[in-house]
C-alpha cells in the first residue's frame, strides 16, 4: 500500500513494474543485471484517487500519460532495482502530492492611488528627459 495522503492510499496491486538494462556507468555488471525499473500505473481507471485529484493530476501532467490513460515513470539512477523501484514510487509521491492541494485563487486587486501618481510621475520624468535630448526647434 501507498500511502501519499490521508485521502490518497494506492494498493501496489495498480502498479505494474517493468525491468530492463540500464544505461551509464557499471562496467561489466550492466551488462549482466536488469536494474532499470520502469512503473506503469493506470490513472484514468484507478478507484484510489479522488475524482478532483485526478482531474488536476491529468491536467498537469498530461504530457507524461499515454493515449491509453497510463503514467510512465522510469529510474535508472541507482545499480539495484529495489532502490530503483523506490525512486520510482517516491516520484510518483511528488507528483500526486503536487496536485492533491487545491490551488488557491487569486484575488482581483487595483492598484493604490500613490502607485498611480508614482507611475505617472515616473512616466513625466521620462518623457522630460527624452524631450531635453531633442534639437531645440527654431520658434526657440
Amino acid at each position: 500500500m501507498l500511502e501519499v495522503s490521508h485521502r490518497i492510499r494506492i494498493p501496489e496491486s495498480e502498479f505494474t513494474f517493468t525491468f530492463s538494462r540500464s544505461g551509464g556507468p557499471g562496467g561489466q555488471n550492466v551488462n549482466k543485471v536488469s536494474s532499470k525499473a520502469q512503473l506503469t500505473w493506470d490513472v484514468t481507471q484507478t478507484p484510489s484517487v479522488p475524482e478532483d485529484i485526478r482531474e488536476r493530476f491529468l491536467l498537469r501532467y498530461k504530457r507524461r500519460i499515454t493515449k491509453e490513460g497510463t503514467l510512465l515513470i522510469t529510474s535508472q539512477r541507482y545499480r539495484d532495482q529495489g532502490r530503483n523501484t523506490q525512486d520510482c514510487l517516491n516520484k510518483l509521491v511528488e507528483l500526486l502530492l503536487s496536485v492533491a492541494v487545491l490551488p488557491t485563487k487569486r484575488k482581483a486587486t487595483a492598484p493604490s492611488r500613490g502607485a498611480k501618481q508614482r507611475r505617472l510621475k515616473d512616466k513625466q520624468v521620462r518623457s522630460d528627459k527624452k524631450q531635453a535630448r531633442q534639437r531645440p526647434s527654431f520658434g526657440d
